[in-house]
């Protein structure tokens, strides 16, 4: 929401309110200023910088309002005239200009003039880039073709309102002459960032009452005086609504013998500063009544709806029939279903209620007579419309966060009145207001205990009462508190004393509440196992080098069907976005996306997410929500250093690194009896590069090498991923509620290698499981250290080398280390059917 504050002065008093303390105080208030623009003026102290927009500074004594005295053709040049302009001072002034939008011959113009020393923006060219920028220039005496200059008519552009550079700045015929355009023109726009709970912020009069409140001031509500003519609307127009709930209230007003044309510059230059384009005076006054009132409104050419009707129109309110086409304002031909509410007559639609009017019924440079539409529709229905259809407006955002069926009313009375002043309109008397179910008047019981018990503070009663009628709130004082009557304008009161009491500390400034330290004991400390447990596995992982993420716990049908998941999961109704559509039943659908843009920007990466998967369970609306973890592995297995070998490729990560992650969280763990069986039953990794994770004869996850298919179609090219989903309920379930530690050994370790040659299909599992079996208790530690396939190995064989470790409470003799590891060797033999290298 942008707000010239001198509009906004309109309702409150800002006199004694610095630029800076304005601001900071919305903020704190929960009305959170993101910008600030200033128009001619400059930036005063305290104002943060990087809150700022500056342009050029209209100086008073440089930059004022004139009128042309008369226009001339430039004698040494076709496209340049010399302008002779009265500006307040003894003599008129001659300045060379070549503006397109005004011709020789002309007068009575009232113009922008910037003396010599003014500072304006121009275009030039950056040398170094070819871009052009804009850049501040003084305003300095120079001849055109043989003409002394001292001074320009300037454009929009020079002075920093917009781009606009095609043509000079025209003023209204009523501007004065003379004056500092810093007093006529200059302005500070706050810009708002407005939430959905704030939304009657979404207007002037909503802000005003916010700084009334905050500042001690009363807020200043327009007086609705519109004058009538004689000739009644009655038997005009009739209005109905079928359906309530969808649309609380409809109001249409009448006027007549309007002429189309520009709006005043006053208006013009109030929506553009408040981030509106200016059009004509029918849509500018829907529009500046908007953003006044935060009720939006819609003209139709009623000529056009007597036509259609051939008679009397009849406007109603209801469901589109599903199929129904309606061509929109913007020439869109949109095809409806049941879920859009639509306004529409005997002919057809004719408005998408709260999103856009239709072209059949605009109002044109033709139209003569209008019927203007205020009303209140429900927020959820429009805001569906507007979604679907990507049309998003002013209207529709007000619309779709609620506005009271009260400021329906006074919003179409301002519009009329100012119709009547700047179109020419006659108003017919009366207007048709069809309400079916008001909304009742809300009451709530506010106690001063209440207040004590949420805020943890003594509220004086004298600020309760200045604060909540500073903002509309009707209080009478009561034995214990206040009976407060909430507004018609706020929607937000729905808790009850707990919304009135958030009002309080947010006008009272929630930086001036005290810190208050609880006054009871602290509960006392219970061991949550399973929190710990999910906790350490997250350190774990952290201190092995991985990262956490956080994603998204939606996303697409596409991206888990890509991950082989068939049957249906749990959808949203109402879905943000196609790529956030149902509740995820795998981590690695979004940690995949997150893998795949990180990729782009760096060679490694190691992720891990923990967190629910939501399963739907059959007969029960609700999900089961288990515990899940995700890794992803890829890039270089140690980063670059300056002893790298040169000219040789790095060592990347393989199956054996992501196995190396998962060992080492089930080891710190202490989840027993783990092993690992390969498999090729999981369709979104390689079948022969992939494992189950198993303890005991459970299965509780699986990992390996992402199938090339399924890196392709998550964005991440031919290079290798590692990826794995683990089942962490079960395996955090394994793991025993205590576990032995061993004592510190006190006699010296003994150190023996081995080497087998087994077929190629025995796996390192069952050597070392057989090595196990035979080592006994002797036998502390088994380590892989060397895989071979060569020349002096045969065909279909490997050679996989152990160090082994002997170690006992005493010293152990070369006799029974050598017994203990001869032991080893002949079960290799005898059961692998391997030979033991060096002793063929």
């Amino acid at each position: 929401m942008k707000v010239p504050l001198k509009w906004l002065a309109d309702h409150v008093d800002l006199s004694g309110v610095e630029l800076p303390e304005l601001v900071e105080r919305l903020t704190i208030a929960g009305l959170e200023v993101s910008g600030v623009r200033l128009f001619g003026l400059p930036a005063p102290a305290g104002l943060k910088a990087k809150q700022t927009e500056t342009g050029p500074v209209w100086e008073q004594d440089k930059i004022v309002t004139a009128r042309i005295l008369g226009i001339d053709k430039h004698p040494n040049a076709d496209k340049l005239k010399l302008v002779k302009l009265e500006y307040g001072a003894a003599e008129p002034k001659t300045v060379v200009t070549g503006a397109p939008n005004i011709t020789v011959g002309e007068s009575g113009q009232k113009v922008v003039l910037g003396l010599r020393g003014s500072v304006y923006f121009m275009e030039e060219e950056d040398k170094a880039t070819k871009q052009t920028r804009k850049v501040f220039k003084t305003l300095e005496p120079k001849e055109l073709r043989g003409i002394p200059n001292d001074a320009m008519c300037m454009s929009n552009f020079e002075l920093g309102i917009n781009d606009e550079h095609e043509g000079i700045i025209l003023l209204e015929e009523d501007a004065p002459i003379g004056k500092p355009l810093a007093d006529f023109m200059g302005d500070a726009v706050v810009e708002i960032d407005v939430l959905p709970n704030m939304a009657r912020c979404l207007s002037m009069i909503g802000v005003a009452r916010e700084v009334a409140a905050i500042f001690g001031k009363q807020t200043c509500i327009p007086k609705l005086e519109p004058k009538t003519v004689a000739e009644k609307i009655d038997g005009q127009a009739k209005v109905v609504i079928t359906d309530p709930a969808k649309c609380a209230r409809y109001s249409a007003t009448i006027i007549k013998n309007v002429t189309i044309g520009s709006s005043p510059g006053w208006m013009q230059r109030r929506l553009a500063y408040a981030g509106m384009r200016p059009i004509s005076n029918a849509v500018d006054v829907t529009n500046y009544v908007m953003l006044e009132w935060g009720q939006p409104l819609h003209a139709f050419d009623y000529d056009v709806l007597v036509k259609r009707a051939g008679g009397v129109p009849t406007i109603t309110v209801r469901p589109a029939t599903a199929g129904e086409v309606f061509k929109t304002l913007d020439g869109v031909e949109r095809t409806l279903t049941i879920d859009d509410l639509v306004i529409a007559d005997s002919v057809g639609v004719i408005a998408l209620a709260g999103v856009m009017g239709g072209l059949d019924t605009e109002v044109t440079a033709a139209t003569k007579n209008i019927l203007l539409e205020s009303a209140s529709f429900d927020f959820v229905s429009v805001r569906k419309t507007a979604h679907k259809f990507t049309l998003f407006s002013e209207a529709s955002t007000r619309f779709s966060r609620g506005v009271h069926p009260e400021l329906v009313l006074p919003a179409a009375k301002h519009a009329a009145q100012l119709l009547a002043e700047t179109a020419g309109g006659q108003i017919l008397t009366g207007l048709v207001d069809v309400y079916p179910a008001p909304i009742p008047t809300q009451t709530i019981l506010l106690k001063k205990t209440e207040i004590r018990r949420l805020l943890g503070i003594e509220f004086p009663a004298a600020d309760v009462e200045k604060v909540l009628q500073a903002l509309q709130f009707t209080v009478t004082p009561s034995a214990d508190g206040w009976a407060v009557t909430v507004p018609p304008t706020r929607l937000d009161i729905q808790a009850g004393a707990a919304d009135l009491i958030e009002e309080l500390a947010r006008i009272y400034g929630y930086d001036r509440l005290p810190g208050t330290l609880l006054s009871g004991e602290l509960p006392p400390q219970r061991n949550n196992r399973e929190l710990a447990l999910e906790q350490f596995t997250r350190d774990t992982l952290a201190n092995a080098g991985l990262q956490e993420c956080i994603c998204y716990s939606l996303t697409s049908k596409e991206r888990e069907t890509t991950l082989g998941l068939a049957g249906e999961g749990v959808e949203l109704l109402n879905p943000i976005s196609p790529e956030r559509a149902v509740m995820r039943r795998t981590l690695l659908a979004n940690l995949l996306e997150v893998a795949a843009h990180n990729l782009k920007q760096t060679d490694t990466i190691k992720l891990f997410e923990l967190g629910a998967v939501f399963l739907p369970k059959p007969g029960d609306r609700l999900p089961t929500e288990p515990r899940r973890l995700a890794l992803i592995l890829s890039g270089r297995r140690k980063p670059e250093s300056w002893d790298d070998t040169l000219g040789q490729k790095p060592a990347m990560m393989d199956f054996f690194d992501l196995k190396g992650v998962v060992e080492h969280l089930a080891k710190e763990l202490h989840v027993p009896g783990v092993t690992f069986k390969a498999t090729k039953e999981t369709v979104w990794l390689h079948p022969g590069r992939s494992a189950q994770l198993v303890v005991g004869e459970k299965v509780l996850g699986v990992f390996g090498e992402l199938h090339p298919k399924t890196a392709s179609a998550f964005g991440l090219g031919e290079r290798t991923i590692l990826a794995g989903e683990l089942d962490l309920e079960a395996i955090l379930a394994s793991i025993p509620e205590r576990f032995a530690y061993a004592p510190v050994p006190q006699s010296p370790a003994a150190l023996r290698d081995i080497a087998v040659v087994v077929d190629e299909a025995v796996t390192h599992e069952a050597v070392s499981k057989e090595i196990k079996a035979a080592g006994g208790d002797l036998l502390t530690n088994i380590r892989l250290f060397d895989v071979y396939k060569g020349d002096s190995i045969a065909a279909g064989k490997k050679s996989l080398a152990y160090a082994l470790t002997y170690q006992s409470d005493k010293t152990l003799t070369d006799k029974e280390i050598d017994k203990a590891h001869k032991k080893i060797e002949d079960r290799l033999k005898h059961v692998l059917k391997g030979a033991i290298r060096g002793k063929e």
